[in-house]
């Protein structure tokens, strides 16, 4: 274990999340018929939900993810819950971590705002639609498309590279037009670092895409954010981070309105799932410099295929 971790509060925190994850799912690894003698009760779930969701928190920190994407294909696969509800109550988390990040990042310069509106104008009108179009389709059609964008996700998590200072030659007509560049201090140069971006219209297209999945299947979208802003527009990686962040923001607010409006954010599910989340992302952030991302990455990406898996077979009914 010491290969992995470097001192004993990473491991406990690793054994504790693969503990309630056998609790919560023995059936994903010992049996498909493996079903408690008696149903618990209500509020036990909730309590459950709420030591689940910490330690969601405390992953998603430590591995660089969203909570969005870990908790709704995970709950919906462990928890007795309608799809709906857990759709709706996985937008309010992600939202709650955008909302609390987003400011400071904005203040120390990182997060552009310029860079943010431009994709989350385009990225909140498509969640919308996306979120509509979620909750008119049957569940089973949405447990087979939400398993299959988990699994892809899960792929793209284990294939993606970063670049930290990415070098762009010219910017796109787009990108001056909408004065989209800045400049801002990195620690690690002890210097100030001037960027820009290109290929703004691939981006814009790619944001379309983004925000009608976030908004259709509630998982919030920094996994695809992230990727795009770095690798595709050319932005710094921090710059990247800090205004997906942002854009998370405005378009995670956009679909909700869509899931309060319809009655699938039910404030029973969604209030333990965000101040547990919100809990374990401040004890993540903690242990961030005590354990190897790398490994515990590789622990979430397992967990997305195990969730994205069965919520094929749930899709398909089996």
């Amino acid at each position: 274990m010491h290969v992995f971790f470097s001192n004993k509060s990473a491991q406990l925190a690793l054994f504790a999340v693969f503990g309630l994850f056998l609790i919560f799912s023995p059936e994903v690894v010992f049996a498909a018929d493996a079903l408690p003698a008696e149903p618990l009760a209500w509020w036990i779930w909730i309590l459950l939900l709420f030591v689940f969701s910490f330690c969601l928190g405390v992953v998603a920190v430590v591995a660089g993810v969203g909570g969005g994407v870990l908790f709704v294909p995970i709950v919906s696969s462990l928890f007795p819950f309608h799809l709906d509800f857990v759709r709706g109550a996985g937008l309010m988390v992600a939202l709650a971590g955008a909302l609390s990040a987003g400011s400071p990042l904005l203040k120390k310069g990182l997060a552009n705002l310029k860079l943010a509106l431009s994709m989350a104008l385009i990225g909140s009108v498509s969640s919308i639609f996306g979120a509509i179009v979620g909750l008119a389709l049957p569940s089973h059609i949405v447990q087979l498309a939400l398993g299959i964008t988990i699994v892809f996700i899960a792929i793209i998590m284990l294939r993606a590279k970063k670049s930290e200072f990415p070098e762009i030659d010219k910017p796109d007509k787009l990108s001056q037009i909408l004065h989209i560049q800045g400049i801002y201090y990195e620690d690690s140069l002890k210097k100030n670092v001037d960027w820009q971006i290109h290929r703004t219209p691939v981006g814009l297209v790619l944001f379309v895409v983004i925000g009608f999945m976030a908004g259709m299947f509630g998982l919030g979208a920094g996994w695809a954010n992230v990727p795009v802003f770095n690798l595709v527009l050319g932005a710094p990686l921090k710059v990247s981070v800090a205004t997906s962040v942002f854009v998370l923001s405005i378009n995670d607010t956009a679909a909700a309105w869509v899931y309060l409006h319809k009655g699938a954010v039910l404030p029973l599910i969604a209030v333990p799932s965000v101040v547990g989340m919100m809990l374990g992302t401040k004890i993540g952030a903690k242990l961030l410099t005590k354990v190897k991302t790398t490994s515990v990455r590789v622990i979430v990406i397992t967990l997305l295929l195990l969730a994205g898996g069965r919520a094929i077979l749930k899709g398909f009914g089996i």
